[in-house]
């Protein structure tokens, strides 16, 4: 089974095939994201993790073709929403189902937000952009959307600015934003970065009801296992711009095989376990300019490697039903993997 055919279902409103997108430094383009592919059914949520500098922003930014111009390119392969290849779209069609029917709440909603525009302009920009209705109409729906994602004295709240806002009150306003022309798909990325625990609980809240309401699919990205075990059906792990694993979210949880996603999760800390310091993952991700084009781009960080894994490439296999990994140890054309893996052979 293909990358793209996983956990395959009827008409899947997002296909992301062989993504390439890089950035240009110097005159040359490197990668930052290669061979991604995967799917993304209706009302699903699919959780995308990995260390920062994985790729995870540059494709969802690829996805809504926000990239820099000038420096970000996507070079290679195809990102098919509901049937139409939206790679090959111009600015002005983008700009057609950006914000309508595929929207996407950013990182940080305090440079997402203008400043000098009242939150009520902001949100109405989007609505008035997208359906033909009028400015009274369009300061109702406002008000409407601000309720709907918590946010009190919404009449009054149209009417600020967002630094007249705290942290968590801001990215409600990015949510109310992003659902104003009730979307098929929502990106978000990183949502609850910077947000103390408990109003990331209810932010998290707040998109499980809201994608339940609205039968809305959903891409979440984040650095937080903990979140996507919380609201996500399936996971991508993303290393180096490329995925490494992907899995139904209990099946990632139980049973993790790419070494990569086993350090992940034993570097999460538990409640039930008194330790002085935390499971860490030695090294750092290779950076673009120096990213390792053949074997495993984990391979120098990884306690289970092979000398195989500095020159062949691992590539998506099939080890369970609803999961993929990229690993030599669960590649059948290398049967001594899991031998070597027990021995302790590593990579120096």
């Amino acid at each position: 089974m293909s990358a793209n055919n996983f956990t395959a279902k009827k008409a899947p409103i997002l296909q992301v095939k062989n993504l390439q997108t890089g950035f240009k430094i110097d005159g040359d383009y490197y990668n930052a994201v290669e061979g991604v592919s995967f799917d993304v059914d209706r009302k699903q949520i699919v959780g995308v993790v990995g260390e920062s500098g994985c790729g995870k922003s540059v494709m969802s930014l690829s996805i809504m073709q926000l990239l820099p111009q000038g420096i970000g390119k996507i070079r290679g392969g195809e990102i098919t929403f509901e049937g139409e290849n939206i790679s090959e779209f111009s600015d002005k069609k983008m700009n057609q189902i950006r914000g309508k029917d595929i929207s996407m709440i950013f990182q940080e909603p305090m440079t997402s937000l203008n400043p000098v525009f009242t939150i009520g302009y902001q949100i109405e920009e989007v609505i008035l952009n997208h359906e033909k209705i009028s400015k009274k109409e369009a300061r109702l729906r406002s008000v409407a959307l601000l309720k709907s994602v918590g946010i009190p004295r919404a009449e009054k709240i149209v009417e600020e600015y967002p630094h007249q806002l705290s942290g968590g009150m801001r990215q409600r306003v990015m949510i109310a934003m992003a659902i104003a022309c009730q979307p098929k798909l929502l990106i978000a990325d990183e949502p609850t970065t910077a947000l103390d625990v408990t109003v990331q609980a209810q932010i998290l809240e707040l998109l499980k009801g809201i994608q339940e309401s609205n039968d809305m699919a959903i891409i979440l990205i984040t650095h937080d296992l903990g979140v996507v075990a919380e609201i996500c059906d399936e996971v991508i792990v993303m290393y180096a711009g490329k995925i490494v694993e992907r899995a139904s979210v209990d099946e990632l949880f139980n049973n993790p095989k790419h070494p990569y996603t086993d350090l992940l999760m034993k570097a999460i800390p538990k409640m039930t376990e008194d330790v002085e310091k935390l499971a860490t993952i030695e090294g750092l991700v290779p950076s673009v300019i120096n990213m390792p084009q053949v074997g495993c781009r984990f391979a120098n960080r990884c306690p289970a490697a092979m000398p195989e894994c500095l020159t062949v490439t691992p590539m998506l296999n099939d080890v369970a039903s609803n999961h993929q990994t990229a690993c030599l140890l669960y590649d059948s054309s290398w049967p001594e993997g899991e031998t070597r893996q027990r021995e302790g052979a590593t990579i120096q």
